[in-house]
């Protein structure tokens, strides 16, 4: 019979793959660079941005800063990604900076660095997604009061896309990407030449003041440095993202560390180009942008007006306005790479937690491959968390982006901590004289890397923890304590269940009691009874609970009559109470010896409707729960079809072995 659910699933995920066919979804560069990049490189759609929000904050006295500010963030960026190549060369095994903090600095500080980029990879769905529904109603004005409905649309298509495999996301992703670095190329290139020529394009926003923010108004001294680094700190959304190729690692093809150093230098390279284009154009091109567009002086109705992003008034100024064919497809191709660029999220959360789920730092199940040998639960996960910070913020991208960037720099600043004693490490045994230089110049980069990104983490938390960011504080240090409790619950679990006895363990029980629980007497019953004899216990009895006394003297008589040879005990309840009256037996001959067992054996129906196990099994089920948590006693289950069961019964629609945990053994092997 045709199934509804298993089709639509099909639809959705595609045909299940073998654990065989993991090596054939092995990433090329072409695509591995769409997939692992597409967050850092379209940082550069909102970073500058960013900057020009704070630095307006004073109105248009402070964006002679903005220059500098842009400078200072291609430096770090161009430390970072360096630093970050060391890491893939070193630590190839996928772990990225969690495995070099855990390696080099110990679990704790291991731990600090998945929490914060576990949080960090939630606020990169939320903020991708909201920050693409802006540029979308950049375009389309109209659509403003559809912002949230809009970004849990997309949440919910890339949560479809990412649960088809990291092969077919890429396919998916890697034309956007490229269309929108081809499309921010040409809007720079463009607008720069025409300065070069004298006829610089100008922003619609140029002709009009920004009148400063009451509190930021004629700023000097401590006050100027705070917006300042303020403003820096907002910049620094350019580098969310740049570990995620650290982390996929395993995902490239061979020689896996080579093609993903090579996919990072890539990734700096355009992202820097692309980043300082952005800033330059949107400086010669006069872009005014504030935070309240009734700061903007010379508005004729301020409150209607749609302020549009950056990148809009860019592609306005340079292609001709807003009703160019330019103008279009920048906003686009921006607004679908934004979206778009969660996924490097939706690659980094899943395998990040399945190597935590490994160490036992998380539950088992986030290391579980699905039927496109995804993380499925994992993307599952990271799309549940983002869509309700989405709904909660109203896809605001400004309330958002304050809790943003700090896992990332956390974890920059470890990592790279881990890696210079990484090299101190290999120095004290290396001779050889070229490696040694190589290793000495590597602790230099990861050095550098190091004390850049402490200080821009410190400039992170002063500028931006009362403006939000002390809940992402809140949440990393949060789930640092779950995943220390969860380990703990692992070890006491695995030190409880070790076999140190196992000949003693093999023993067998001096006495087994075996009770077939009854209700009525029919087929189930007899089955059950039968199922019981074969076990050959010392002792087996029916047991039947009198709920009502006349339906119980009518149950003894069938019972004698039908000349059943396995005593039928009765259990008086007065007050109607099944599963007390069992469990008071049960224990009761249970501690008629210390080695004895009590194996007993529970009819039950197998429904083919969900609605059906209203109707059935309740008792059946509580009593298994309660029964389950006596020592020395055995509960089996003996299942009796009914006719509806027949249709779930035929073959899966998945392949073969429907519980699949991580990478097959010969695949990480090799």
């Amino acid at each position: 019979m045709f199934n509804v659910t298993a089709f639509l699933k099909r639809l959705v995920i595609g045909r299940a793959l073998r654990s065989e066919e993991l090596g054939e979804t092995l990433l090329p560069k072409r695509l591995a660079l769409p997939i692992f990049a597409s967050d850092p490189l379209s940082s550069v759609a909102y970073a500058t941005q960013e900057i020009l929000l704070v630095l307006t904050l004073g109105g248009l006295a402070y964006l002679h800063f903005t220059p500098w500010i842009a400078g200072a963030v291609v430096a770090l960026m161009t430390v970072v990604v360096l630093s970050y190549r060391q890491v893939v060369h070193a630590y190839p095994s996928g772990g990225g900076s969690y495995e070099v903090a855990s390696a080099n600095l110990g679990p704790g500080a291991g731990l600090v660095v998945a929490a914060s980029l576990l949080v960090d990879y939630v606020m990169t769905v939320a903020v991708s997604v909201a920050s693409g529904v802006d540029n979308i109603i950049s375009a389309v004005p109209e659509l403003a009061p559809e912002r949230v409905p809009m970004a849990l649309a997309f949440v919910a298509l890339l949560t479809a896309i990412n649960l088809r495999g990291v092969r077919e996301s890429g396919r998916t992703f890697a034309a956007p990407t490229y269309l929108f670095v081809a499309g921010v190329l040409l809007m720079v290139g463009t607008g720069l030449f025409r300065y070069l020529l004298g006829d610089a394009p100008v922003a619609a926003t140029a002709a009009y003041g920004i009148e400063p923010d009451p509190a930021d108004a004629d700023l000097a001294g401590l006050a100027l440095v705070m917006l300042v680094l303020r403003a820096f700190s907002s910049g620094c959304t350019a580098l969310t993202g740049v570990e995620a190729i650290s982390n996929g690692v395993p995902a490239f093809r061979r020689p896996k560390p080579r093609n993903a150093a090579a996919t990072m230098a890539a990734m700096g390279i355009i992202a820097v180009t692309m980043f300082a284009g952005v800033t330059t154009l949107a400086i010669v091109a006069k872009v005014h942008i504030a935070s309240d567009p009734c700061r903007l002086t010379g508005l004729p109705d301020c409150a209607s007006y749609p302020q549009r992003t950056v990148i809009a008034q860019l592609a306005a100024a340079v292609f001709g306005g807003e009703s160019s064919i330019g103008f279009y497809y920048v906003q686009a191709v921006t607004a679908l790479v934004l979206i778009l660029a969660a996924n490097t999220a939706f690659n980094g959360f899943p395998l990040l937690a399945s190597i935590l789920a490994q160490h036992r730092y998380l539950p088992r199940q986030l290391h579980n491959r699905g039927d496109r040998l995804a993380f499925s639960n994992g993307i599952l996960a990271l799309a549940i968390v983002a869509a309700l910070l989405l709904w909660t913020y109203e896809a605001n991208v400004t309330s958002l982006i304050h809790l943003y960037i700090l896992g990332v720099f956390t974890s920059f600043t470890l990592s790279q901590t881990g890696m210079v004693r990484h090299w101190n490490r290999e120095l004290r045994t290396e001779r050889d004289r070229a490696l040694r230089r190589r290793h000495h110049v590597a602790r230099i980069i990861n050095a550098t890397g190091a004390v850049v990104t402490f200080l821009v983490l410190v400039v992170v938390l002063a500028t931006k923890f009362t403006e939000g960011a002390w809940l992402a504080v809140l949440a990393a240090i949060v789930l640092w304590l779950m995943m220390r409790g969860i380990r703990r619950h692992y070890d006491a679990t695995s030190a409880e269940l070790a076999a140190t006895d196992p000949r003693g363990e093999l023993a067998p029980p001096s006495r087994v009691l075996g009770i077939v629980l009854v209700s009525t007497l029919h087929k189930p019953t007899l089955r059950a009874l039968a199922y019981a004899r074969s076990f050959k216990p010392d002792r087996l009895e029916a047991l039947t609970v009198a709920v009502d006394r006349g339906e119980a003297a009518a149950l003894q008589r069938r019972w004698d009559e039908s000349g059943i040879d396995v005593p039928l005990k009765v259990l008086d309840s007065p007050y109607r109470e099944i599963t007390s009256a069992v469990m008071t037996y049960v224990r009761s001959v249970q501690r008629t010896g210390p080695r004895d067992a009590v194996a007993v054996f529970i009819p039950e129906y197998v429904v083919g409707h969900w609605w059906e196990n209203v109707l059935h099994n309740q008792s059946a089920l509580w009593l298994k729960r309660r029964l389950l948590l006596v020592p020395g006693v055995m509960v089996i289950s003996v299942p009796w079809q009914l006719t509806s069961s027949a249709r779930a019964a035929r073959p899966a629609a998945r392949a073969p072995g429907s519980v699949r945990r991580g990478e097959p053994a010969a695949r990480r092997r090799a």
